[in-house]
């Protein structure tokens, strides 16, 4: 049985169109298990620069996308 897909504005009503690409990003991090600290061990990031993506205070790059990408198994543009 499937369901209906859910808009993520229901999902995250505290998130804005200036804070989703943290929250893709941390939902990504999440869909994995993995911590930020595992996250920055597999994309040889520093921790501090995933939080600071994450939370919306540091703007990513192509080479970190394509860093995260890699780690996580998707394609680095959702990142961007």
């Amino acid at each position: 049985m499937e369901s209906e897909p859910i808009p993520w504005r229901e999902v995250f009503p505290e998130s804005t169109d200036a804070t989703l690409p943290g929250v893709c990003r941390r939902g990504a991090r999440a869909r994995e298990w993995l911590t930020q600290k595992r996250l920055s061990e597999k994309a040889g990031i520093p921790i501090c620069h995933i939080s600071e993506t994450e939370n919306g205070k540091r703007p990513i790059g192509k080479t970190m996308a394509k860093r995260l990408g890699k780690a996580l198994g998707v394609g680095y543009k959702v990142f961007l």
